[in-house]
């Protein structure tokens, strides 16, 4: 096998890891919406198995935008054409737009037309990919100096309010603030993942790339790279969040030390502040050099599968849940308020688990599908 293989065998399981990870944490947003958390969460009202839950599950989002940027250049290596990478990101880009608009809204409400479009995460991973094909052609150290300066520098932005000025507004509640944008009377949008911190995320992973994803580029030698990098941003995360005075809310002493353990992790991710990315990316890295250590093992291939069709199994886990949340309905009714919910946070894990390895036969038959059917050009956007 070849070392580009290798290296794409490690991001697919990665990729795959997190999709079971986010699982539990889609789970929880259909069947525990009883109990629903804020951002960053209040501790006092949020029990601590579903305070890690929430936290495990905010790897997914920053592993996978700074896995799509990796993926970008590995690409353009592959292909040795900025202009192929250039239409590739601008195509996937408008894919996934246009996806979160008609399919995956839909998927989360049940509403066509909608009322209320949500803009969440294939739409911030759209957008920033867009982005990233109008930049790519500048010199490398500038888009690490890009990619720095938004990431370190956007909290800055934070009390920064163009309420004001309605014709600004929606563009910067798009780039860096959660709210709602009216268009009309009879649709909202919700900036609920807001790109401007993404768009510093998918620089990064893309930057990356370009700095030790070279071909020349020995495996041992990019695996002490993204060793060092991975525990750099965690270590830098520590250091910024014991100073407790930039980067994310202050953390608090509680009245236990589970409650402060839980206080000084609890992360704003709407948009994702600098401790928020810090912390994941850097934990994100430090797993991809351990599964290219053990990507060969058996009990990774299965990783591997769901991460080389994320964009379909994203769509079924999707259309899934919103089945079985329908059913749930109909065969017990709304037990808690307006809702259905289970009782417990260990039955999310439970759902989530079973879930995964009765889907794992569609994902495994459509992977292979995929990869015996390239000629079909929209099957690489999924």
């Amino acid at each position: 096998m070849s070392a580009l293989s290798q290296r794409l065998q490690a991001i697919d399981a990665l990729r795959g890891l997190v999709i079971l990870i986010m699982m539990v944490d889609h789970v929880r947003e259909t069947f525990y919406l009883h109990h629903q958390v804020l951002d960053p969460m209040r501790i006092e009202e949020t029990e601590a198995s579903l305070f890690f839950s929430r936290i495990l599950a905010h790897l997914c989002a920053p592993v996978f935008v700074v896995l799509t940027g990796l993926s970008a250049y590995l690409y353009q290596a592959k292909h040795n054409s900025l202009s192929m990478t250039r239409e590739f990101l601008l195509k996937r880009g408008l894919f996934l737009v246009i996806l979160e608009l008609l399919v995956i809204n839909f998927a989360w409400t049940g509403q066509f037309p909608p009322h209320v479009i949500y803009l969440q995460v294939i739409w911030a991973i759209g957008i920033s990919m867009i982005v990233l094909a109008l930049l790519i052609g500048l010199p490398q150290r500038i888009l690490w100096l890009i990619a720095v300066l938004i990431i370190f520098g956007h909290n800055l932005l934070d009390q920064v309010s163009l309420q004001q000025m309605p014709i600004l507004q929606p563009i910067w509640l798009i780039l860096h603030e959660r709210g709602w944008i009216e268009w009309g009377e009879f649709l909202k949008l919700r900036t609920s993942y807001p790109v401007l911190p993404w768009i510093g995320v998918i620089l990064l992973g893309y930057s990356i790339g370009a700095t030790i994803f070279q071909a020349q580029m020995t495996p041992q030698r990019r695996t002490t790279y993204l060793w060092i990098f991975g525990c750099s941003s965690i270590v830098g995360f520590v250091i910024l969040r014991m100073l407790n005075v930039y980067g994310d809310r202050a953390w608090l002493e509680m009245s236990t030390p589970l409650q402060t353990l839980m206080s000084f992790f609890n992360l704003t991710k709407y948009p994702p502040s600098l401790l928020f990315i810090l912390w994941n990316v850097g934990l994100g890295l430090l797993l991809l050099v351990a599964l290219e250590k053990v990507q060969q093992q058996a009990w990774v291939h299965p990783l591997i599968i769901y991460g080389s069709v994320p964009m379909f199994f994203y769509i079924v886990h999707l259309f899934v849940l919103k089945l079985l949340y329908v059913v749930a309905v109909a065969l017990w009714g709304q037990n808690h308020g307006d809702y259905f919910g289970v009782n417990q946070v260990s039955t999310l894990w439970w759902i989530a688990i079973i879930l995964c390895i009765v889907l794992y036969p569609l994902m495994r038959w459509f992977s292979k599908f995929k990869h015996q059917n390239k000629q079909i050009p929209f099957l690489k956007y999924l």
